[in-house]
C-alpha cells in the first residue's frame, strides 16, 4: 500500500525570483500576480525622496508657540530656539518668518518648515491683522502654480504651501475674542486650521471643559470649519475617527522642552510647587492627541487636503481670472465667456 504524500505548500514567488523555482520545498503559486508589491515600491520611493511638512503657528506673544513646536518634534525647531532672539521686541506690524530643518527618524527624512507670525494680535488696533498671513499663504500657492504651469517644469516642484495652521487661543476660560473668530472664519477657507488652547495648565479641569465646549459652539455659530473638516471625510471609517477628533477640538495643550525625573521616569513637563505637569500624560493635557493628529495619523491627509482642496480652489480661481483677462483683451464679451465656461 502506497504511503500518502502531503501536497507541497503553494507560496508566492520570492521578490526577483523565477517562476517555477522551489523555495524551501514549497512550489511557487502560479496564480500570484504580485500587485501587492506596489506598496513596497511606493515605500522605497518615498524613503528616497523624503517628505515635506510646512506648519504655521499663529497667536499673540507669550502663548508658548515656540515651546510647543519644540515639544512636538522633540528638538529645537522654532525660530526663537535656532536664532536665539532672546527678549525679542514686539514688531509694530505683522512679520512672517520661516525656518526649515531636515529631520530624520528611523531612516525616514522630512524637511520641516516652521512659519512664525510675530506681531499678530499684539497691537492696540488689530484690525485686518490677518491680511499679511492670508497674503503669505496665497503667495505660496502662487509660487507653486507658476512652477506647475512652466513649459519645462521641474521633476519635483518644491512645496512651500502651508499645510497646517496651528491657531493659539489665550486661556481666558470665557469665550473666543472677535479677533479669534474673524481670523479663523477667513483663514479656514484657504488653509487647514487646528485651534489649540495655549497654556491650558492655567485652567482647572472644569474651566477647561467649559471653555472647550463654548469654543465649539462659537465655531459652529460662525460657520468656521476647522480641521478635520466634516465635508472631506472619505468614508464611514474616516467619519467615525474624525468625529472623535472634532469632539475634542480645540486641544488644551501644555508645552515644555524641559525634562524631569518623576517616579524613576524621565519625562517632559512643567514643574510647579504642587507637582509636575506631564506634557504627554492625557490626564494632564491633550498634547498627545495634537501630536498624533499632526504627525502620526493625519499628516498625509492634511497635505492631501491642502493640495486637492485649498490649492485647487486657488488654482481654479487664478486660471479663471487669467482667462477672463485674456478674453477682455481680445474683445470677447463677458456673457460669451460665461456661457462657454458653463
Amino acid at each position: 500500500m502506497s504511503e500518502a504524500v502531503a501536497p507541497d505548500t503553494m507560496v508566492p514567488p520570492a521578490a526577483g525570483g523565477l517562476y517555477g523555482e522551489k523555495a524551501g520545498g514549497a512550489v511557487v503559486d502560479f496564480s500570484y500576480v504580485g500587485i501587492d508589491a506596489i506598496l513596497e515600491q511606493m515605500r522605497r520611493k518615498a524613503m528616497k525622496q523624503g517628505f515635506e511638512l510646512n506648519i504655521m503657528v499663529v497667536g499673540q506673544s507669550g502663548l508658548g508657540k515656540s515651546t510647543l513646536m519644540n515639544t512636538l518634534f522633540k528638538s529645537k525647531v522654532s525660530r526663537k530656539s535656532v536664532l536665539g532672539t532672546g527678549q525679542e521686541k514686539i514688531p509694530k506690524t505683522i512679520e512672517i518668518k520661516s525656518i526649515s530643518h531636515d529631520i530624520e527618524e528611523k531612516g525616514v527624512r522630512m524637511k520641516l518648515t516652521v512659519i512664525d507670525t510675530p506681531g499678530f494680535g499684539d497691537q492696540i488696533n488689530n484690525e485686518n491683522c490677518w491680511q499679511p498671513i492670508m497674503k503669505f499663504i496665497n503667495d505660496q500657492y502662487e509660487a507653486y502654480l507658476q512652477e506647475e504651469i512652466n513649459i519645462n517644469r521641474k521633476k519635483r516642484i518644491p512645496d512651500s504651501r502651508v499645510h497646517c495652521c496651528i491657531y493659539f487661543i489665550p486661556p481666558t476660560g470665557h469665550c473666543l475674542r472677535p479677533l479669534d473668530v474673524e481670523f479663523m472664519r477667513r483663514l479656514s477657507k484657504v488653509v487647514n486650521i487646528v485651534p489649540v488652547i495655549a497654556k491650558a495648565d492655567t485652567l482647572t479641569l472644569e474651566e477647561r471643559d467649559f471653555f472647550k465646549k463654548k469654543i465649539r459652539e462659537e465655531l459652529r455659530a460662525n460657520g468656521i470649519d476647522v480641521y478635520p473638516q466634516k465635508e472631506f471625510d472619505e468614508d464611514a471609517e474616516d467619519r467615525m475617527i474624525n468625529e472623535k477628533i472634532r469632539e475634542m477640538i480645540p486641544f488644551a495643550v501644555v508645552g515644555s522642552d524641559q525634562e524631569y525625573q518623576v517616579n524613576g521616569r524621565r519625562l517632559l513637563g512643567r514643574k510647579t510647587k504642587w507637582g509636575t505637569i506631564e506634557v504627554e500624560n492625557i490626564a494632564h493635557c491633550e498634547f498627545a492627541y495634537l501630536r498624533d493628529l499632526l504627525i502620526r495619523t493625519h499628516m498625509q491627509n492634511i497635505k492631501d487636503i491642502t493640495s486637492s482642496i485649498h490649492y485647487e480652489m486657488y488654482r481654479v480661481r487664478r486660471l479663471n481670472e487669467n482667462n477672463t483677462a485674456v478674453a477682455h483683451a481680445n474683445g470677447i464679451p463677458e456673457h460669451h465667456l460665461t456661457a462657454h465656461e458653463m
